[in-house]
């Protein structure tokens, strides 16, 4: 939000703000904006909290802490530094977090907080808090419409408390897009039924409200005010009394209206009567009533002795128990039996903090700082609990031991009270891989500092990505700075997380993982890890590092984002099965009949854009580049599957003879006639072809249902969005073939005066696809007639020497490249052609350009479940039922837990196996000896041998006797280089051989593949 120097900012920087603005929208951002918030206590959790807060746009954060730093601050808090011990946590803080959002002024507070004080705000978080303190202003921000959140972590266990008032108005409970529907027909009826087309269900809920457009007949229903549905089908619901309506023709859209929702909050004295929980594992059913009262027997018992029980203290546990009955039979929130081995647990690990805790509590406590302020989704009612006992040892009174988990002084004091040393020891020595330095990646380095993983002589951390830091990369990457844009990624992130433990090991590379760099991340590389943590954005490089992490038997965690949901999986060698075991169904494409003549949305025209910008500016002109620098690109391109060859050719043809430009002037003509093109002449082919009148064979009219009837454009430079499109599309002509152009639209419309469009008439015979069916058939004619005359009407590349063309990859995120300039004027032209609502640069930025929507406050949130998930795996645990995948939603909220599938089994035999198993030879064989070895020593007949795409063996393979006996003598490894023609590279140790076999009774068995491992 760009400051102007006055008290409001409602301008939205939209570089910095942009996956959040995708999230949250214009206007939950500029109430946010105007917003004032105080976070009160500094120490991990605090600090947390207001790391994501700032970042996300609030008109200012003030900062409050009365206490020093100490030793044990160190182990959630990352602002802190060994040299900041003795000093105020708010003060030294103050600066540090400032610097990550220059539009958010943060302030440090150090006075005790008083009712006068904290009136100017309008939201309270307290953290580190008593619960005399809790009770006494939040009374008063009660009474006085301030925004009160308490937010707490204690070892292993978390609590969020929040008050918004009475009548707090929500304006959007679950960010999601309003659906809408295309409409078949409506009854005229006092309980009138509305069908929607049935090619995809309506996903309406009872209580939804709707309105109308567009339609024909029963228009009293466009435009009217929202209607409350009743969900009757998939595709009908009710709307009540049409019945004095005029009758329903055809067509219409029926779209969901986001109505405010109230939400009325008691004060926390009178809500802890009667409290109203949000379940966060509902496998733990009764877990929140029992930390409801130990967090108040906590605030008793600290109250009493003036300190936290000791870790794994029974005495301490014994009193706490003690107390927290003493608390339970004084509630009247009173629980009917608690459970005391969940309390001693909970004294066990008070005294101490933990990091993935702190990030899990932190990321949903901010969240509910933006709902506040913001209006936007729907905020926590209005206790939530938390706890990871499952990251204890599971035999418990095992290695862990009071001693064990005594205060020695060091940065990690705290995760000790809770681990013990030994624990701490182990996590220093770990070598872990994390893939990705975005988001996610800055989150999990930031954890792997807190928790000291690499952080010993024989420990490291190595951490890879290739992309640099981008403006828009700020507002969620939180270990970058506005110095840092242009930088690598992992560098910068490997040197921030250094500064706030300086013992971590890390090696930073600018890697893409894949198999071009597995010289890089060889066998030795993977040996030598003990987990992969991914933080990758496409679903390939999480496939790979998944077989990777398979292949090497190490553990990985995956997780990911969208917006406010989130996800988390741990895949356990031998135990579960892998990220790739388990996929989304692929997104529904688009039909091609319905982009090129039918769209009925603009997600259509969108997608139409963008097919027109890879057409004219990055495929046709890769062709032509091609065609001018490879001398066997045309014999390929004939010779290429599924490729069209005069389509190819004609392209081609195009770029180099027919409409070669010479000058800018040439561009602007171009993109003048291709504006005529598309939003003139096609239109009036189409119409020709199918009048509004036309009806199918059984009587229905063509123009309904999904089909909207079109109408043709007249070109006028006068209308900001045509003159859009030929500025844009001329000016990326230019810059193909090397050319300067320019932005002046003065200077453009003088050109367009002179350029004459040649009068456009409809002609008979053109056939248009009006399915799938008719277009696939289109395409399949090929004439060899017309690719031999296109060949001989282009001129060889040798007489185009001084031809020079460059492909545009298409680039979102630049503004001053023309790309989506062309892709906002392209699609909403053809949806003015077709009378779609038009959308913005923004929403079409986020559609066209495949935008995921992130936020600073899911992302902390999944890492640290990652990170919990991490201390079960270096805890060794063995029971799969102690591990969780997890699903946040945190605009609900709403939270699942599962535990991980297991590996499914197969069987050969009587020998069980799941994709972790593999056969490994570790002897030089000959092709004959491994065939003999798997026949006589395992009884399994291998009747096909392959290693990637080469085939090796087989029991049909053709040749003379003396070749297969050749191959037969073979090495393995020297069969190989001689069937795939390529030498081994000198870092492979090992090969992979897919086998099929046959049992001893001659029948096809499924078997695990073969790790051969090279002769030294």
């Amino acid at each position: 939000m760009t400051s102007n120097g006055t008290e409001n900012k409602t301008d939205i920087d939209e570089g910095l703000y942009s996956r959040q603005l995708y999230v949250l929208g214009h206007d939950a951002m500029r109430r946010m904006g105007v917003s004032n918030v105080l976070i009160s206590g500094m120490r991990g959790l605090g600090v947390e909290i207001a790391k994501n807060v700032v970042l996300s746009g609030v008109k200012s954060v003030t900062i409050h802490d009365q206490q020093n730093a100490s030793m044990t601050d160190l182990s959630t808090q990352f602002f802190l530094r060994e040299e900041d011990i003795g000093k105020n946590r708010a003060e030294v803080c103050q600066s540090r977090l400032a610097e990550l959002n220059s539009y958010v002024p943060v302030t440090a507070h150090t006075d005790k907080l008083t009712t006068e004080f904290i009136s100017q705000f309008q939201a309270v978080v307290l953290t580190n808090s008593t619960l005399i303190e809790q009770l006494e202003l939040g009374g008063f921000c009660h009474e006085n419409g301030i925004k009160f959140i308490v937010a707490n972590t204690t070892g292993l266990c978390g609590q969020i408390f929040c008050d918004f008032g009475e009548n707090f108005t929500v304006f959007d409970t679950n960010g999601e897009q309003p659906i809408s529907n295309m409409i078949a027909g409506i009854d005229k009826d006092t309980e009138a039924v509305v069908t929607c087309l049935d090619e995809t269900r309506h996903n309406y809920e009872d209580g939804d409200f709707v309105t109308f457009s567009e339609i024909n007949g029963m228009t009293e229903l466009n435009g009217c005010e929202p209607r409350k549905i009743k969900v009757l089908g998939p595709y009908t619901f009710s709307i009540g009394d049409t019945s004095s309506y005029s009758d329903y023709v055809r067509g219409g859209i029926v779209t969901q209206v986001k109505m405010p929702k109230s939400f009325n909050y008691k004060s926390i004295s009178e809500a802890m009567k009667a409290p109203e929980f949000v379940m966060t594992d509902f496998g733990k059913f009764e877990a929140p009533g029992q930390l409801h009262i130990a967090f108040q027997a906590l605030d008793e018992f600290q109250g009493r002795h003036g300190r936290l029980p000791k870790p794994r203290n029974q005495a301490d546990a014994d009193t706490f128990i003690a107390v927290a009955k003493e608390v339970n039979s004084k509630s009247e929130a009173k629980v009917e039996e608690l459970n005391e081995e969940l309390l001693k647990k909970f004294s066990f690990t008070a005294a101490g903090d933990v990091c993935p805790v702190v990030a899990f509590i932190g990321g949903v406590t901010a969240q509910e700082v933006m709902k506040a302020v913001s209006g936007k989704f729907t905020p926590i009612q209005q206790f939530l609990y938390f706890d990871a006992f499952e990251s204890l040892p599971e035999e418990e009174g095992g290695s862990l031991t009071e001693d064990d988990c005594q205060p020695i002084g060091c940065r990690y004091d705290a995760q000790i009270a809770v681990f013990g040393k030994s624990f701490q020891d182990k996590l220093n020595n770990l070598k872990y891989f994390v893939v990705g330095a975005g988001a996610i990646g800055c989150e999990l380095l930031k954890t792997c500092a807190m928790v000291g993983i690499g952080a010993s002589d024989s420990g490291c951390v190595y951490v890879t990505d290739m992309d640099i830091i981008e403006k828009s990369n700020l507002n969620r990457q939180f270990l970058f700075r506005s110095h840092d844009v242009q930088k690598s990624k992992s560098s910068t992130a490997a040197a921030a997380v250094k500064v706030m433990n300086p013992n971590m090991n890390i090696v930073a590379h600018l890697n893409r993982v894949g198999p071009q760099t597995e010289k890089v991340y060889d066998d030795e590389f993977f040996e030598n890890l003990d987990g992969v943590a991914n933080a990758l954005d496409n679903i390939d490089a999480r496939m790979y590092m998944d077989r990777r992490c398979v292949y090497y038997c190490k553990p990985l965690l995956e997780s990911g984002t969208l917006g406010t949901k989130g996800n988390v999986q741990v895949v356990i060698p031998h135990m579960t099965e892998s990220y790739s075991s388990s996929q989304d169904p692929p997104e529904k494409s688009i039909p091609v009949c319905t982009l090129k003549n039918f769209p009925n949305a603009i997600e259509h025209t969108l997608q139409w854009a963008r097919d027109m910008f890879e057409g004219l500016f990055t495929q046709k002109a890769e062709d032509a580049h091609l065609y001018l620098t490879d001398p066997k690109f045309l014999e390929r391109t004939l010779k290429m599957p599924g490729i069209q060859p005069t389509e190819v050719l004609d392209g081609v043809k195009r770029m180099l003879v027919d409409d070669k430009p010479n000058s800018f002037e040439d561009c602007v003509e171009w993109a003048r006639n291709l504006w005529q093109e598309n939003y003139d002449n096609t239109i009036k082919q189409l119409l020709f072809n199918f009048p509004s009148d036309t009806k199918t064979s059984s009587g229905a009219l063509f123009w309904s249902g999904p089909k909207r009837c079109p109408h043709h454009l007249k070109f006028d430079s006068s209308i900001e969005l045509h003159l859009d499109f030929v500025v844009s599309a001329a000016n990326l002509r230019a810059h193909m073939y090397g050319m300067k152009g320019t932005g002046n639209r003065e200077k453009i419309v003088e050109i367009l005066n002179n350029v004459v469009v040649p009068e456009f008439i409809p002609k008979s015979g053109v056939r248009i696809a009006t399915t799938e069916a008719e277009n696939n058939a289109m395409r399949n004619d090929n004439d060899c007639d017309s690719i031999e005359s296109l060949q001989k009407s282009i001129p060889a590349p040798s007489e185009l020497k001084h031809l020079k063309i460059s492909p545009l990859e298409f680039e979102k995120d630049d503004d001053t490249n023309f790309h989506m300039d062309f892709i906002v004027a392209a699609s909403n032209l053809r949806a003015e052609n077709y009378d779609i609502p038009p959308a913005d640069r923004h929403k079409s930025k986020l559609i066209a350009g495949k935008i995921i929507p992130a936020i600073a406050t899911t992302t902390a949130l999944v890492v640290g479940l990652v990170g919990i998930e991490l201390y079960k795996l270096v805890q060794g645990h063995k029971k799969l039922e102690t591990f969780k995948n997890g699903f946040v939603n945190l605009a609900l909220p709403f939270f699942g837990f599962s535990e991980p599938m297991p590996a499914p089994k197969n069987k050969y035999y009587d020998n069980e196996f799941t994709l972790w198993d593999r056969f490994e030879i570790n002897t030089s064989m000959t092709l004959q000896e491994f065939l003999d070895y798997f026949q006589n020593d395992l009884g399994l007949e291998i009747t096909m041998l392959s290693h990637g795409v080469c085939l090796l063996y087989s029991f049909f393979m053709s040749g003379s006797k003396e070749t297969r006996k050749e191959r037969l003598a073979l090495e393995m490894s020297k069969l190989v280089e001689k069937v795939s023609k390529k030498k081994i590279p000198s870092h492979v140790r090992a090969l992979v051989f897919e086998i099929c076999c046959n049992d001893k009774d001659g029948e096809d068995v499924e078997v695990p593949y073969v790790k051969y491992k090279l002769p030294v």
